[in-house]
């Protein structure tokens, strides 16, 4: 089993609440990593049909044959169980660690757990493994390699071959989640979608593009979007406003959670077809801004990110918030290190009070600071240490 940097804060919040909720996107982990973490819980799961059978019909009697300590593995299969568990944590309400709850769709289990366990759970993210928690792997493999083979557990765990993975995983969620969250009549078209949002990985959402291209409506390419973020396969990178310039772009960006499945959607199929490839630099990105936020959800943090953009093209790509201070992060794909590199962020310090400890992520091998305000620069695999900000 790979470590989990979430393991720490998985066990510090049961030691605090009744209840822990750890959302994620499906395969990433979660069953692994909390029977992992606590051995003498019980557990089971609602995917099984003969046990939400029965925790539906009399959740009384399921919970005397299943008495917490309990994992409840893919909670949103039967969201109405998070009640019954409200009810069970409220009777002993000074016990902490009763509970476990698993889910890999936020759309009506969210809404069920803030509506039943408001106070009473912590929730967490696990997301696919970070750079950290593969460490050794990422050393030994090209970037490249990486962008290719993205980052879910069973391709370290059991070395799956990373195309077939995404082609059975990304079939999987479209016959069977999609249909559960949304009433989509084409599916055709909502594969089109994804493809779509594949290639502007990275860029500003125009929404009526993507509907043209599609051929549905606007509202439906935000009804789909929603689909996507509820099931971890994408995030919205938003906006970041500060005193520097109110004109600003207010659209957001989008990236994938996996950067592994937007290779697959690009056709990408081994390391080879990326290096010429238009996109790599935005598969660079999105692998590196992805593992920022990979950072913030196994810290148990709230992903405070945005990204600085003006009317006139000034850009920086990553605005970290960490307290009163902000980071500025540029992401580059470049083996050789330039003042180009760093050109946005000395500006961006000097317009922002605010801003603190810059930082250039790049696939090159040269570490120094440079400059008037001492931009640090790094490669990819060194990660984004939140703890480092001061």
């Amino acid at each position: 089993m790979i470590d989990r940097l979430l393991a720490k804060t998985l066990e510090s919040e049961l030691a605090e609440y009744p209840v822990v909720t750890v959302f994620g996107p499906r395969q990433s982990g979660k069953t692994t990593l909390v029977r992992a973490c606590c051995p003498n819980f019980g557990y089971v799961s609602m995917e099984d049909k003969e046990t939400r059978d029965a925790a539906a019909s009399d959740y009384k009697s399921f919970f005397v044959n299943h008495p917490p300590p309990l994992i409840i593995d893919e909670v949103q299969r039967l969201p109405e169980i998070v009640a019954a568990v409200q009810s069970i944590v409220d009777s002993k309400r000074h016990l902490c660690g009763q509970f476990i709850l698993t889910g890999s769709q936020q759309t009506q289990l969210a809404e069920a757990v803030d509506e039943s366990l408001a106070g009473r759970t912590s929730i967490l993210d696990l997301l696919p493994l970070s750079s950290a928690e593969v460490q050794n792997d990422v050393r030994a493999l090209s970037t490249d390699e990486c962008l290719t083979r993205g980052f879910m557990p069973e391709l370290y765990s059991q070395r799956k071959r990373a195309f077939n993975y995404y082609r059975n995983y990304f079939r999987t969620y479209v016959e069977r989640d999609v249909r559960r969250l949304v009433n989509v009549k084409n599916l055709l078209q909502f594969e089109r979608f994804v493809t779509l949002l594949a290639g502007r990985v990275g860029q500003v959402v125009n929404f009526t593009s993507l509907a043209n291209e599609t051929g549905v409506s606007v509202p439906t390419i935000s009804a789909w979007l929603s689909v996507l973020e509820a099931s971890f396969l994408v995030f919205r990178l938003p906006p970041h406003f500060s005193n520097v310039s109110k004109r600003v772009v207010k659209s957001p960006k989008v990236y994938f959670t996996d950067v592994g499945l937007v290779s697959y959607l690009l056709g990408i199929e081994n390391p080879s077809q990326i290096a010429a490839h238009p996109l790599r630099g935005s598969l660079f990105e999105n692998m590196v801004v992805a593992d920022i936020r990979k950072g913030f959800a196994n810290s148990g943090r709230e992903p405070r990110m945005a990204f600085y953009r003006t009317e006139k093209g000034f850009e920086v790509d990553v605005i970290v918030s960490v307290g009163s201070k902000v980071v500025p992060i540029e992401i580059k794909s470049s083996m050789t290190f330039g003042k180009n590199l760093v050109k946005n962020l000395e500006p961006y310090c000097e317009g922002d009070p605010a801003a603190t400890s810059p930082l250039l992520i790049y696939d090159g091998e040269e570490m120094r600071d440079f400059g008037e305000h001492k931009v640090s620069v790094r490669n990819w695999r060194d990660g984004f240490c939140l703890d480092k900000i001061h």
